[in-house]
């Protein structure tokens, strides 16, 4: 907490140029190479039970900040993300290989198009094959990249978010400061109509896991063809459509935050992976394929921006998600909002018109994507 909080004065201080989430990263990089136990996640009771429970819970609120017809809107999003993700791997692939060796490249690159998810899969996958040489590129891959890919994702969206802000101030646009992402909800018809006295917080978790144990139990019956994250999402859209679940329903129960922060401390025990030695023996590959990977990202996300009816950086933004995914995105996007707007109406404005976009890409790239690649890359060693 310690070091999440020093993450957020940071980012406060210099108005979200240095993203609070990689400032958080390096301190616990730095913790674990120096005086911080390697399990100190798990002995806070953040562990894989809790964040097994946690994620689930977490995707499902996400649902409840958006409506059905704006998740099928963001199609544009999904592609620009995908394209943005097959930019980077051809690439890679091509003159990536033309330098190192292909082993190489194929153990590095998974997590630079799936962040975490990415890197874990294709560390278990190293070491289940007894490819022990080749376990530590995947996490230092992960590691690196997001030194340069959280702050030049952060300030694509600060560009974003001035371009609306400007456009809000100009044509004077109406928007309720209280329910951003739900503009849309009103209209549609609402099957359940829970009196005030039942929306409690222990009755609202007892709603939103049920809808996320749904969400899993569908996912097994359709023998997990669609990751089980994406489909928590979803159902978490259509409950809150149907008006089983409230708008922001983990913040009126008081616990997102909780949840959010446990979710991120697991993230950061992955980086416990890593040394020093390690780090410097292969660090000018990882370097040159992140240059790589992200400027095959970028030419591919420049070009498609105007056929897909956005501006150049929400397009790169878009595609960029697949370095890091949710909460990542999810933390980056409210960040930069909040710094950029200078009152809850322009926020409110700002989180309806990236939010979305973020979450849709990261979910596309990361929850989907990133499973499918890893899965091909470790046959391909």
């Amino acid at each position: 907490m310690l070091f999440m909080l020093i993450g957020e004065w940071v980012s406060a201080a210099t108005k979200a140029y240095i993203p609070s989430i990689f400032v958080t990263a390096i301190l616990f990089v730095i913790g674990f190479w120096t005086i911080i136990p390697k399990d100190i996640v798990a002995q806070a009771s953040f562990g894989t039970n809790f964040v097994t429970i946690c994620v689930s819970l977490l995707l499902v609120h996400l649902g409840t900040l958006m409506n059905l017809r704006e998740l099928i809107a963001q199609w544009k999003a999904v592609c620009i993300a995908l394209l943005g993700v097959a930019g980077t791997l051809i690439l890679t692939l091509t003159v990536g290989t033309l330098i190192f060796n292909w082993h190489t490249v194929v153990a590095a690159v998974p997590p630079l198009t799936g962040g975490l998810v990415a890197a874990l899969l294709m560390t278990s996958g190293l070491k289940a094959e007894g490819i022990t040489a080749l376990v530590a590129l995947p996490v230092s891959m992960f590691v690196l990249h997001s030194v340069i890919g959280y702050p030049l994702t952060s300030y694509m969206l600060k560009k974003e978010g001035r371009r609306l802000v400007g456009k809000f101030r100009r044509e004077k646009i109406e928007i309720d400061e209280n329910s951003p992402l739900t503009t849309l909800s009103n209209e549609s018809p609402r099957i359940f109509k829970l009196p005030k006295e039942f929306q409690t917080p222990a009755f609202i978790l007892v709603r939103v896991a049920i809808v996320a144990l749904l969400s899993n139990g569908f996912a097994v019956l359709i023998h997990n063809v669609i990751n089980p994250n994406v489909i928590c999402l979803i159902f978490g859209v259509i409950a809150h459509q149907l008006g089983f679940l409230e708008s922001n329903a983990l913040k009126q129960a008081g616990v997102f935050n909780w949840l959010m922060y446990g979710l991120l401390a697991y993230v950061f025990e992955q980086l416990n992976l890593t040394t020093p030695a390690i780090m410097g023996t292969i660090i000018l590959q990882i370097v040159v394929l992140i240059l790589l990977g992200l400027l095959g990202m970028f030419i591919a996300s420049w070009i498609l921006a105007k056929p897909f009816g956005m501006s150049g950086p929400m397009a790169f933004s878009c595609s960029l998600t697949a370095l890091f995914g949710f909460p990542a995105d999810y933390i980056l996007t409210t960040e930069i909002c909040h710094s950029v707007a200078s009152n809850k109406k322009e926020e409110a404005y700002l989180l309806e018109n990236i939010l979305p976009k973020m979450l849709v890409g990261g979910f596309a790239t990361v929850s989907v994507a990133s499973v499918i690649i890893a899965s091909i890359f470790l046959k391909l060693i």
